[in-house]
């Protein structure tokens, strides 16, 4: 099977998702096929490693474990059967508090933290479709980077509604609401 001979128009689930070997990345977000970005650029991937080190170094001595793309995050809507489960995204980086969520496959159910980079190619489905997806399904805090701009937003869950915290720029210090005492320079995030 090749990914041209999928029906876009149809509903898929995550059984389906594991059936697949054609060399194109996907995900699945309300079983809906969504056509992944070839290799991202140096920058994103700069950006990506810059803060998962700072939230790895961070969450030592923490329960909470961090992982990067690619690592499938399986949010179920019904049940965790894979024929149930029909979106399957695969965040820049996330954080995972509650370990019983975490399997040979990656995580299912939402994480604590989201951590996503934009690119000309993924910012309308980064700050719309995943930004409603992980608002949600109970994603507790989205960060979005903007690699052009060198600025990261930072949305926290309040009351089922995702709060801006405030869009951290150059000379600030990114944090976290959800952990408190983390900090990183923002000027780190952004070294290339």
């Amino acid at each position: 099977m090749t990914f041209e001979d999928l029906d876009l128009k149809k509903t898929y689930t995550y059984a389906d998702y594991l059936k697949w070997s054609f060399d194109e990345c996907v995900e699945l977000i309300k079983g809906k096929i969504f056509k992944m970005s070839p290799a991202p650029y140096s920058t994103h991937q700069a950006i990506s490693s810059n803060i998962y080190i700072s939230l790895n170094t961070y969450l030592k001595g923490h329960k909470c474990k961090s992982y990067y793309a690619p690592f499938d995050v399986r949010l179920p809507n019904k049940s965790a059967k894979n024929e149930d489960i029909i979106t399957v995204v695969q965040p820049d980086i996330c954080v995972i508090c509650d370990t019983t969520k975490i399997d040979l496959r990656g995580c299912i159910g939402a994480p604590d933290l989201i951590v996503e980079i934009v690119s000309q190619s993924t910012i309308k489905k980064d700050l719309n479709e995943k930004f409603n997806l992980y608002e949600s399904s109970g994603v507790r805090e989205y960060w979005i980077a903007f690699p052009l701009d060198k600025f990261v937003a930072v949305y926290y869950l309040e009351d089922e509604k995702y709060v801006l915290k405030a869009n951290f720029e150059l000379g600030e210090i990114l944090s976290s609401h959800i952990f408190p005492d983390f900090n990183m320079p923002v000027d780190e995030v952004f070294v290339f």
